[in-house]
């Protein structure tokens, strides 16, 4: 008898299979002696769409919202329909004993196997294993301690609640905002305040009004301060003092008034969780979210030489530490090699109980090297510089604190004060990981003071202020967020809300570390947002949609709320039918609020068009391949064009002419000359094409509207007097033909 694996994905299933002793392949599985290793490619199986519940929803219309099935039915998702049919066929066999759910170890990962087995109506014994690497050494222990599915059914309970949340919230919303505003508008309880967040700042850029201010730095022959009018800023407006500084300052006499020094330490950094890591990947390497994603999951499956990544926990818990010497091996290889080999000869340090938390880690612990040898050889550019900034953090962690001395010198000058301050480094710790390697570490803030000389002044010293500097400046606008800004605005969204309880719930954040890079590409492929180099700039369309949105959808209050509950509901502490009751009262809520309001869909485009069948404003976008589309935003509509290049063949012939010259001798000498008119062969215009006609019913002949729009185009330059070269070559050609005619 042999029990059925069920991994996530191919590369994990490969692994295990590997690890199991199963080599011999089938369509959809690898089996062995006591075990059939099979995957999943992602979700097999998700929610029932609308038409499946009612005729009538096969229609989007406000009249059949909002839409409330008594309960939420699954299909198989017709792209991998045929995995599906692979794992369904193993369970038809005789000699299945069990299944082993390996999918991974999270909340959704448990759904994806959950529904396949739903669906196939297995109710035979079922295992589940945990685990954070895919090491064979991790995938060994997994297997010698599976756990009963059972103990990990209210977390399954919590993974459908929130599915069926979203999509009674999503489903209903969406389509009300599209049936009311004639527009193709989503909105979700993640995706519309994570928009808001940009819509705000957006809108604080556009209310911005600069304000000037005057910095000023007196240079003191061997050092230099900076003027603080105020204990923390440097910063002034009394046009009085700057015209103080710049008329009769230099040559003063300052007194050194205060002389501190102060012994600080910083600790090393926390290590990686999957967000953290995502913001220092952009930072660093300008990587998006998806993209460091995407390279980590490389790492995590193919090279096997970093810890699970869809983590949200930055601690490890303590099965770990007796593995750290070992971790630290397998960079001997790399180029930490030199780091790694002194801390095998003499040892590191590890603070256990700063990094070592159990109840911070809640399905998996912190990204961090596996004890696969390192092959730098076999990584790409962009794998090897993402597995270099997760090494040199997990050997940052095995420091010591970095301890430094700060001397801060005040200066009195007729009352104005002078700052200025040095760092020493009395113990670079952690930070000398980075410098011998030589990759500068996210986690170290450059010492920007270099002003030696004070360390040798007394208090009382007279100082001569030998220059001095003022600079006019101007307040800048709020910056537009960034990957890695986004990333972390989401991350701790309970900044952003004020109730108390509803901020503990918001600790995760918006959407999980697994969600948020799925989330902002939504947003850009929704044309929500774009992206302008690192910035993301909201669409006139994006900021509609949440001006337009239910107010509780706008904020990230309602993910506190729903957190909070489906935690409890995880625990075993609530019952999920109470959270869906509440969820389905609050869609019909969020329906009528959409159907009563009286706000009006208009987006301002810039360098929009209006649409020639339905007259609303049309979007204009930058396809992949560069070429410019417009998109009319009426759903009932929907007529998109794009702009196209097309050679014109101008028929230009090439005449020479005869030029007959008298030599001295009296002989007849004939050159042949080009005619000075230089006209090329072929030249482009540009031409619109149709992409998706328009849905309204057009009163027009069978001549589409973009041929009439050319031909009225090309026949009209002549009364603009503008156009192209084809266009006035075409023009000269018809006027000389007309003139010959004339003249025979």
């Amino acid at each position: 008898m042999k029990k059925i694996v069920i991994a996530e994905k191919p590369s994990v299933a490969r692994e295990i299979a590997k690890t199991l002793l199963c080599f011999d392949r089938g369509p959809g599985y690898i089996e062995g002696n006591k075990y059939i290793v099979t995957w999943a490619l992602g979700h097999l199986v998700e929610l029932c769409d609308p038409a499946h519940y009612s005729e009538r929803y096969k229609r989007w219309s406000l009249k059949d919202l909002p839409m409330l099935p008594e309960t939420l039915d699954q299909e198989v998702i017709e792209d991998t329909k045929e995995q599906f049919d692979n794992i369904e066929a193993l369970f038809k066999r005789s000699d299945i004993e069990g299944v082993v759910i390996a999918t991974d170890a999270g909340r959704e990962g448990e759904l994806v196997a959950r529904w396949i087995l739903k669906l196939i109506s297995y109710s035979g014994k079922l295992e589940r294993l945990w685990i954070s690497s895919q090491t064979e050494k991790a995938i060994k222990e997994g297997f010698e301690n599976l756990a009963p599915a059972e103990l990990y059914d209210d977390l399954y309970h919590a993974a459908e609640a929130r599915s069926a949340a979203d999509w009674y919230v999503g489903m209903n919303v969406s389509r009300a905002l599209t049936c009311q505003y004639d527009a193709k508008l989503s909105a979700g309880r993640v995706q519309t305040p994570t928009l808001a967040l940009m819509t705000k700042r957006e809108d604080e850029r556009d209310e911005f009004l600069g304000r000037g201010y005057y910095t000023a730095r007196a240079d003191f022959g061997l050092f230099s301060a900076s003027y603080y009018p105020e204990e923390n800023t440097i910063r002034f407006t009394d046009k009085e003092t700057k015209e103080l500084f710049e008329s009769s300052f230099i040559g003063k006499e300052g007194i050194v008034t205060s002389l501190s020094k102060e012994d600080k330490e910083d600790k090393p950094p926390l290590l990686y969780d999957l967000t953290e890591l995502q913001r220092d990947a952009n930072l660093s390497y300008g990587f998006s979210a998806k993209e460091t994603l995407d390279t980590l999951q490389r790492l995590y499956e193919v090279h096997k030489i970093v810890t699970y990544p869809r983590t949200d926990s930055r601690y490890l818990t303590s099965d770990i530490v007796p593995t750290l010497k070992d971790r630290v091996r397998a960079l001997s290889n790399s180029d930490f090699s030199p780091v790694a080999k002194a801390f095998l000869e003499n040892g590191y340090s590890f603070d256990t109980d700063r990094y070592v938390q159990e109840a911070l880690v809640s399905d998996h612990h912190a990204i961090i090297p596996t004890e696969e040898m390192v092959k730098p050889e076999k990584l790409s550019n962009d794998e090897l510089r993402l597995f270099k900034l997760i090494a040199l953090r997990f050997l940052e962690a095995l420091c010591e604190p970095y301890k430094y001395t700060t001397t801060t010198c005040v200066i009195d000058c007729e009352g104005k004060l002078f700052k200025t301050r040095v760092t020493l480094a009395t113990n670079k710790g952690w930070r000398r990981v980075g410098e011998e390697v030589g990759i500068r570490s996210t986690a170290a803030a450059d010492n920007l003071d270099t002003s030696f000389a004070i360390l040798r002044l007394k208090e009382g010293a007279k100082v001569k202020i030998e220059d001095i500097t003022v600079k006019e400046n101007t307040t800048t606008p709020p910056e537009r967020y960034t990957d890695a800004t986004l990333l972390s605005a989401m991350e701790h969204a309970g900044r952003f809300v004020d109730d108390a309880q509803l901020k503990s719930n918001l600790t995760n954040g918006l959407g999980t570390p697994a969600t948020r890079a799925d989330i902002i590409e939504k947003l850009v492929q929704n044309h929500y947002v774009e992206r302008e180099g690192k910035y993301f700039v909201p669409t006139p369309k994006g900021r509609e949609v949440v001006r337009l949105a239910p107010k509780v959808l706008q904020s990230a209050e309602l993910t506190g709320v729903w957190e909070g509950r489906l935690e409890s509901i995880s625990r075993g502490k609530e019952n999920p039918d109470l959270f869906i009751k509440d969820i389905k009262k609050m869609a019909s809520e969020l329906v009528d609020e959409v159907k009563n309001s009286s706000l009006i869909f208009e987006p301002h485009f810039v360098d929009s068009k209006k649409c020639p069948y339905c007259g609303a404003e049309m979007m204009k976008s930058i396809a992949m391949d560069s070429s410019v589309h417009y998109i009319c935003q009426r759903l009932s509509c929907s007529y998109e064009e794009r702009e196209v290049k097309v050679a014109i063949d101008t028929g230009a012939n090439i005449k020479l002419k005869r030029t007959p010259q008298f030599t001295s001798d009296g002989k007849v000498k004939v050159n042949l000359k080009k005619s000075s008119v230089k006209l090329p062969k072929v030249v482009y215009e540009t031409k619109l094409e149709v992409v998706r006609e328009s849905k309204r019913k057009r009163d027009f002949s069978s001549q589409s509207h973009v041929e009439r729009k050319n031909n009225i185009k090309s026949s009209s330059f002549s009364d603009m007097g503008g156009g192209t070269f084809a266009d006035f070559f075409k023009q000269s050609q018809e006027r000389a033909e007309r003139r010959g005619k004339n003249r025979k």
